[in-house]
């Protein structure tokens, strides 16, 4: 199992990015003092304020990603399939905010842990899934969600 990572409060989705301002895809990668975040090698972010200066006036209208993450890299961290993210016939389905940007799906993993009382430091471990294939250990926490689903925290 992996920790589950920091949102991306700080950053903006590249594809937006390159949309907007007309760049082609790989123009980040000679912005000297931009900084960029990979998940899953497939989705590039780049950190907020840290654009060249001549095109920085495009963050002002760029998505808020605060909280969320791309659904198949929040799957894959949860330890779930990703249907339950795709598909409104998954029991949990309903009980997630999404976000489309650039025709890929967000999922706001933040607002989910708040509303459910769930406490995940820096470096804990997460898996959520149904009650019965969970596995809890000396060291974790156990929170019981909706139609037997739960999560566990390991610290």
């Amino acid at each position: 199992m992996s920790h589950l990572p920091n949102t991306l409060n700080s950053f903006w989705l590249w594809r937006e990015i390159s949309k907007k301002l007309g760049v082609s895809n790989p123009a980040y990668k000679y912005w000297t003092n931009t900084q960029n975040l990979k998940l899953n090698n497939k989705y590039v972010f780049l950190k907020k304020e840290t654009l060249p200066p001549k095109h920085a006036h495009v963050e002002e209208i760029l998505t808020d990603l605060s909280g969320h993450l791309p659904i198949k890299y929040a799957s894959d961290q949860l330890h779930v399939n990703e249907h339950l993210f795709l598909s409104d016939k998954m029991k949990l389905h309903k009980e997630f905010e999404y976000k489309f940007v650039e025709e890929i799906k967000f999922v706001n993993i933040k607002k989910f842990f708040r509303e459910n009382g769930i406490n995940v430091n820096k470096n804990s471990i997460v898996q959520l899934g149904k009650m019965k294939d969970l596995d809890l250990a000396g060291s974790s926490a156990f929170y019981n969600l909706k139609n037997d689903y739960g999560i566990v925290v390991y610290e």
